[in-house]
């Protein structure tokens, strides 16, 4: 796939790849703070929301896109986060320190959970993973002189040295958390500890081979990725101002196994994809709930059709679109074509986009053709 071509060591310990990646990103931070400015607070939001769960993305991406290891039970440490931040605000310890002390606290956690899936590998590792989230619920629903149980816990208004901080001020909080961890996610990935995520992520016995301790830098990845998860868990919890256990379901988890799978697994911009994806989806669906009943009744008219035919073909289209799985149906459609089609993700077709104005007009597909994925069998041959 076309990308910037490195020539020197010294463009590999660069924090942009070039000058002009470093323009469009100061472009974006600026129409970031404009952003409260000029957009009607439900889009404030639900960029609020996006901004979350870019980091939860920068996070998985660290776990399975860096170090090639799977989990589906990052809510855990979502909820890890939250009620941490819930238990502290309770108390009264100001939002900065429990800010850092959640991401620490769940990033211990993160490391005790990695020390038993060492010997793990593939589904099995994602079976342990989804085992330690249901632990994490249960241990949430009966420990109700802490957690209060199914009742939940209310938060108050985040406030920072004092200060309530409105929406606006929850928002610069937000985007200055996630700026502050896409430059440590960078560094990470491009330090020695990062380059030893790849290795093992590509061939456990070639990193082996090469003196690589596998076993650190795998419970590394998990106390990195559950301290990142853990920070967001405060953000997130802030933003609904309440928590209860059904709030941290396997569904959550799910939900953030695919922004990676949808924004592409392999890049950190492709959480911000995926992330931006997954709170958008919602409106979106909305509104084609509310346009297929009228939209049906047109081209019923259009195809001329009797008038008893077309009440029933409405009426089924109807029901079809208002069933309760359907979002579920169409999450699941979603991954396969993504799975087949674009296994890079959004970022890969991103990626495609600009090599195809790059090359223009000398440009061929084979030029950007996907990087192939090989199984863990394919590796040791």
């Amino acid at each position: 796939m076309s990308a910037h071509v490195k020539t020197s060591y010294q463009q590999s310990e660069q924090l942009f790849p070039s000058r002009a990646a470093a323009f469009w990103y100061a472009i974006l931070t600026a129409v970031m703070i404009a952003a409260p400015f000029v957009i009607e607070p439900y889009y404030l939001s639900q960029l609020v929301f996006v901004l979350i769960y870019a980091i939860v993305g920068i996070a998985m991406n660290i776990l399975s896109g860096q170090a090639g290891q799977v989990s589906i039970g990052h809510a855990a440490f979502l909820a890890i986060g939250a009620y941490t931040a819930a238990i502290s605000a309770k108390y009264g310890i100001p939002l900065p320190v429990y800010l850092v002390l959640a991401g620490a606290f769940t990033g211990l956690i993160g490391y005790l959970v990695g020390l038993p899936a060492l010997r793990l590998h593939g589904i099995y590792l994602a079976i342990a993973t989804l085992a330690f989230a249901f632990i994490v619920e249960e241990v949430i629903t009966r420990w109700e002189h802490v957690t209060n149980g199914n009742e939940g816990l209310m938060l108050p208004p985040p406030a920072l040295f004092g200060l309530k901080l409105g929406p606006y001020g929850f928002f610069y909080l937000c985007l200055g958390v996630t700026v502050l961890v896409i430059l440590a996610a960078i560094n990470i990935i491009r330090s020695p500890t990062g380059r030893a995520f790849l290795a093992i992520r590509d061939s456990e016995t070639a990193a082996r081979s090469m003196g690589i301790d596998t076993a650190r830098y795998k419970t590394t990845a998990f106390a990195i990725s559950a301290a990142i998860t853990g920070t967001a868990g405060v953000l997130y919890a802030h933003k609904l101002s309440y928590i209860s256990p059904e709030m941290f379901s396997l569904s959550v988890s799910i939900d953030f196994v695919m922004i990676i799978i949808i924004g592409g697994m392999l890049s950190l911009r492709g959480a911000v994809f995926g992330a931006i994806f997954m709170i958008m989806v919602d409106p979106m669906l909305i509104v084609v709930k509310d346009k297929v009943p009228q939209m049906t009744e047109a081209a019923m008219q259009a195809i001329h059709l009797a008038e008893p035919v077309a009440r029933t073909i409405q009426a089924g289209v109807v029901r079809v679109v208002g069933a309760p799985g359907l979002k579920s149906l169409i999450f699941g459609l979603i991954i396969i074509l993504f799975i087949i089609f674009e296994p890079m993700g959004l970022d890969g077709r991103w990626s495609r986009v600009k090599a195809y104005f790059r090359q223009f007009p000398l440009y061929r597909p084979t030029s950007a053709r996907a990087q192939r994925m090989f199984l863990k069998s394919e590796r040791n041959r």
